[in-house]
């Protein structure tokens, strides 16, 4: 994800448009975050309704006048505009945490065609690994909003930790949703190792002298009762 914006200048459109472009800084904007990519341009009539979409579904995300912690989530927009004006009319209908490239940086035409956009508008959400998530998100972005992002989430396997305890985050359950069969068919979401732990957890792991440590130990704790029964009777 971050090797992909590394050597390049990310700009804030904020009121200075201040140009990022260090390896520490492109890190902290992008990494361990869904990176989604919109790809639009100023003439596109479907690109000017789909802006106030994406921005309240942008904000509703990432602002703090409307959530208490802005969510891991990161948003360029990748213009295909024909001029730097064009590409500015875009910018100042969208929010003020969006980053952008610059219009003299070519890059942007080489993640056209990386991505394989055709059409706009188009948002390409992508893991933290930098993996396709969704090749197209903006129907699912008009259709359900900012709850959407929970199933990007948990596609992900992106954990919150700035909240949580080291205990907890180390003793995470490995278990899944009750959607995640469905959303597993539709982003194509990759196993890992959790099966294998889950079996662990059963016994499959264990080796001889666990289970004859075990064993050993319910005979001490049966011969321990029936000693205390004992006691108690002669009392």
């Amino acid at each position: 994800m971050v090797d992909l914006f590394l050597d390049r200048v990310l700009v804030e459109n904020n009121w200075d448009q201040d140009e990022r472009n260090t390896e520490r800084e492109i890190s902290g904007l992008l990494e361990n975050r869904i990176l989604m990519l919109f790809f639009a341009a100023a003439e596109c009539r479907k690109c000017q309704e789909f802006v106030p979409v994406l921005n309240d579904f942008f904000k509703r995300l990432k602002d703090p006048a409307y959530i208490e912690y802005p969510k891991l989530l990161a948003l360029i927009y990748i213009s295909l505009d024909q001029s730097e004006e064009q590409q500015e009319k875009v910018l100042k209908e969208m929010h003020k945490r969006v980053l952008f490239l610059t219009f003299e940086d070519p890059y942007r035409r080489e993640l056209q065609a990386m991505f394989k956009v055709k059409d706009v508008p188009t948002v390409v959400v992508l893991r933290p690994d930098g993996s396709v998530l969704s090749p197209n998100a903006a129907q699912d972005i008009c259709r359900y909003g900012s709850d959407c992002f929970q199933n990007w989430q948990e596609s992900a396997e992106l954990v919150e930790r700035t909240f949580m305890l080291n205990e907890e985050f180390d003793n995470l359950a490995p278990f899944r949703s009750a959607t995640d069969p469905v959303r597993r068919l539709k982003y194509k979401t990759e196993d890992d190792k959790r099966k294998k732990k889950w079996w662990n957890l059963w016994g499959k792991g264990k080796d001889a002298n666990e289970e004859e440590q075990e064993e050993k130990d319910e005979t001490w704790d049966t011969k321990r009762k029936e000693g205390n029964k004992g006691i108690w009777r002669r009392r």
